[in-house]
């Protein structure tokens, strides 16, 4: 009989809600999990870019230090060409570009003191960051753990409800159960639901007095004309023995 199959068909949608309930819940956990993992690459990449900014201060330092060694040497040489020459002029001379040498040297020295000061403060940022993954990875293990154990513990009960399904689905009418797949995959809800009030319980718009005869006679399956679900009478007694049945005393008690 229809109703005997639907029945089937019922038992078969509450543990496909179950599942979808638990890879809800799954999908979170991993995101959660996959936020902190995101969180720890991100200070991983920072520390990264600072060391490699550090490095850089180190190396024009290092450039502007030559430099200055340069000048010190320039300007040592023009002092023994200045002790050496008799002209006034030529002393003149030397004494001007010794002048600017050294204005030249108290420049690169402030480039040199700003990079230090600079460097200084990338080496405190640095410090910072190193401190924040390592209280970021502390606080972190422990609930990664309850991630992990919760998916885990969600793969189990998933297993368990797949088992179960491809049972009922074993004894379920083929044609039947096609459709309900098909409807289940386009809207990821219930699709076979009860009509209550002349309404229907998946889109709640009124139906007519006509499709509400033809559902309780239970001859056919008859779908929603407005969202295609299976529309079921749920007085009837084919639902009896079903979670669903068993959810609605639940209610009116």
């Amino acid at each position: 009989m229809l109703l005997e199959e639907l029945k089937k068909i019922l038992d078969i949608q509450e543990l496909d809600m179950k599942m979808i309930r638990l890879m809800r819940v799954k999908k979170e956990r991993v995101k959660e999990l996959t936020q902190l993992e995101e969180l720890r690459k991100d200070l991983y990449s920072q520390i990264t870019d600072k060391e490699q900014e550090i490095k850089d201060f180190d190396k024009s330092i290092e450039l502007l230090e030559q430099k200055i060694h340069d000048i010190n040497a320039r300007i040592k040489k023009l002092e023994t060409q200045q002790s050496n020459v008799k002209k006034a002029d030529e002393f003149n001379a030397l004494t001007q570009e010794m002048t600017h040498a050294e204005r030249e040297r108290l420049a690169v020295e402030q480039k040199v003191s700003d990079l230090v000061d600079r460097k200084v403060s990338e080496e405190e940022l640095l410090d910072k960051i190193k401190e924040s993954l390592k209280n970021s990875e502390e606080s972190s293990l422990a609930l990664e753990k309850e991630i992990r154990q919760s998916v885990d513990l969600i793969n189990q009960e998933g297993s368990t409800i797949k088992e179960k399904r491809e049972q009922l689905a074993g004894l379920a009418n083929s044609e039947i159960l096609r459709i309900y797949e098909r409807l289940l995959h386009n809207k990821k809800d219930r699709v076979v639901v009860p009509i209550e009030n002349r309404t229907c319980s998946g889109c709640h718009i009124t139906l007519t007095a006509q499709h509400e005869n033809l559902v309780r006679k239970g001859d056919n399956l008859f779908f929603c004309e407005h969202c295609s679900r299976i529309h079921y009478w749920q007085d009837s007694e084919s639902t009896e023995g079903t979670a669903v049945a068993t959810k609605r005393r639940r209610r009116r008690a």
